[in-house]
């Protein structure tokens, strides 16, 4: 498995390689270069066409990929893409301007998500306010018989593959924000239903639509089945299966039935792949049926739903071929220089659907008959996130194999989130608030690692299987009533675990801010004092030179990283073999180093990497704090064993 992994990581690389020799960024960004010049807002996503928009899934298509290069560059104008784009339609009461309920159309559930990124990242309530009215949408939404959300309320007792993609991921995103488990059975439901009632149990690819009441003239009177297999349709649905499993529970027992779909779908979706072109045609399955042609929304969803699932690990890593070679057929057949800095994307069907006014029967010549156009917003959408997801792959890999700890025992601050629940926050993985560390995580899961969270006092047992451990602003009774200090059983652990060679951050905070008495009887051992001042301070908040400090060159971690942010820090102490690898420009320690029998400790006083000045939305520019998350990560990377 390890050798196949390589074998696949190095194709990424070497398509990576080639987008840099040719374009000046990676295609993703060219193409959101694109989409922010020629819909710059809500007011005008068709610009031939220049009037207000409804509330429609297809922008939500395109934030989502916006969304994911955000996470991945730190460029802080994509998130403001975002919010106005979002802004438009929400008002300060957190209702949403052109969106009727009562419609119980799927499609229209499909933008929460951008809403629910908006809400975590910002914290205003009525961004959470309006994706409950999607989520109170779900809870009315018409059903077949056996459970099965309708399409929309004008297309009673269907159901459609698009409607997955549209209403299912936000439904398990929502559902883990609110933390109720029940939920999750009916989203698994949907797709079983689906797969059962679509599914072709020759190919295995699964029809555009299904008619429980067996009455529309599209429908197969005996089975409910449309006619054709049409691509895009096979898209939304693989996309919303790997969507899906980010928020559903690993130990949900219906977990197993989403990965057993998402193969068999896998399996389907490969065996009808162009194997020159590398691309799949509008029409499935009648590859040399009259007029049939490869469609581009369709390659992007399936390459983005290979190359997704092999890196979260919910499909063998040989897949990851299907998705390499329908990238590249895609940057071949589709895409095209508009102007320096932006590309266009060639071949996107514009609609295909079912029924309706002027009816659409679902037959072969219905679904070739649709306009095919450049840049529509779906196939846009869709590159993006297909694009961004390959340049994902691209990046080397130093943390395959390995586990990064963060620990939440000494700082394990908690409060009650929007529904009353108590949860753990503050410098931790998946919190995309300015005090989370979302950003640092995804750059170790790029890299390979897997991250890990560590509840409980560190011991050599559970220390064991982590290469690298961080402890991040330890608690005292201000933040914590009851707070976990370090004592002497967990230093004995932890100077064992990194003799043995495993690395330790420590970060640490000023002195108001943190407690280092404790903490400092860790530090020690490793020749490390926490002086308990307070430098870097920012006295007027948009003066951030204050808090400025330079990397010179040849530095020992920071190779890209030149102008770092820390602001409110503590200075350190060192001694024995700690090394200072960088001063402020009063000479005092930053950062220091130290080698620990096979094991190496890297400590500063402040943990300066969480988002809100690794984001792009607070820094200026000229800042490199997410270079330097980048350096520091890769370097710590190279510190751990080959054993571990």
């Amino acid at each position: 498995m390890k050798a196949s992994i390589f074998k696949y990581l190095s194709i990424a690389t070497f398509l990576g390689l080639t987008l840099h020799v040719k374009a000046q960024q990676p295609l993703s960004q060219q193409m959101a270069s694109t989409v922010m010049e020629i819909w710059k807002d809500s007011l005008n996503l068709d610009p031939a066409n220049p009037k207000p928009v409804k509330w429609a899934y297809d922008q939500g298509v395109i934030l989502e990929g916006i969304n994911g290069i955000w996470k991945r560059t730190g460029n802080g104008d994509y998130f403001k893409y975002m919010q106005k784009s979002m802004d438009f339609f929400v008002t300060k009461e957190g209702t949403i301007n052109r969106y009727k309920q009562a419609d119980y159309n799927i499609d229209n559930v499909k933008n929460g998500r951008s809403l629910l990124t908006l809400y975590k990242v910002t914290g205003q309530q009525k961004y959470f306010k309006a994706a409950t009215l999607l989520w109170d949408q779900l809870q009315q939404q018409p059903r077949t018989k056996e459970g099965g959300f309708w399409h929309k309320k004008v297309y009673p007792n269907q159901m459609w593959l698009d409607g997955l993609y549209m209403g299912e991921p936000f439904y398990a995103e929502y559902a883990a924000l609110i933390k109720n488990e029940k939920a999750f059975d009916d989203i698994a439901n949907q797709f079983i239903w689906m797969e059962k009632n679509a599914r072709d149990a020759k190919t295995g690819l699964l029809y555009h639509g299904w008619d429980e009441s067996k009455t529309e003239q599209w429908a197969n009177k005996t089975t409910g089945k449309s006619p054709n297999f049409w691509a895009r349709a096979m898209g939304w649905y693989g996309m919303a299966l790997v969507d899906v499993l980010d928020n559903f529970p690993k130990n949900h027992p219906k977990r197993d039935a989403l990965l057993g779909i998402l193969n068999r779908y896998a399996l389907a979706v490969q065996k009808v792949q162009d194997p020159k072109s590398g691309l799949w045609y509008d029409v499935l399955d009648q590859p040399n049926g009259k007029g049939n042609y490869h469609e581009a929304s369709a390659a992007n969803m399936f390459v983005y739903t290979f190359a997704k699932a092999v890196r979260m690990g919910y499909l063998p890593s040989s897949y990851f071929t299907v998705a390499a070679k329908g990238y590249k057929g895609i940057k071949t057949e589709f895409v095209e220089q508009a102007s320096t800095g932006k590309i266009n994307l060639k071949g996107t069907v514009n609609v295909s659907g079912l029924g309706g006014k002027p009816y659409r029967d679902g037959s072969y010549a219905y679904y070739l008959s649709e306009k095919v156009i450049t840049n529509d917003p779906k196939g846009v959408g869709a590159f993006l996130l297909a694009a961004n997801e390959m340049e994902i792959a691209a990046l080397p890999k130093p943390g395959l194999g390995k586990t990064v700890t963060l620990d939440s025992y000494f700082n394990n601050e908690t409060k009650q989130d929007q529904s009353n629940n108590t949860i753990s926050w503050h410098y931790k993985w998946d919190e995309l608030a300015n005090g989370g560390f979302s950003f640092w995580g995804d750059q170790f899961n790029n890299a390979g690692f897997k991250t890990n969270t560590l509840y409980q006092a560190p011991t050599t047992a559970n220390l064991k299987k982590s290469s690298i451990y961080i402890i991040v602003d330890p608690d005292f009774e201000k933040e914590n009533p009851k707070p976990n200090f370090v004592i002497s059983a967990h230093i004995k652990a932890i100077t064992e675990w990194v003799k043995a060679g495993g690395v330790l951050v420590l970060m640490a905070n000023d002195a108001p801010n943190c407690e280092l008495d404790h903490f400092n009887e860790l530090a020690i051992k490793f020749g490390v004092q926490f002086n308990k001042d307070s430098k870097g301070t920012v006295p007027v908040p948009s003066n951030f030179e204050t808090a400025k400090v330079v990397v010179p060159p040849g530095n020992l971690i920071f190779k890209n990283a030149t102008n770092l942010f820390i602001k409110e820090y503590s200075s350190l102490k060192l001694s024995g073999n700690a090394k200072s690898i960088l001063k402020d420009k009063d000479g005092d320690n930053v950062m220091s180093v130290t080698k620990f029998g096979k094991g190496t400790v890297y400590a500063i006083g402040d943990p300066w990497l969480y988002n809100e000045y690794v984001d792009g939305r607070k820094l200026p520019s000229s800042y490199d704090n997410l270079k330097a998350a980048a350096d520091l990560m890769n370097w710590l990377a190279k510190q751990t064993s080959q054993k571990k």
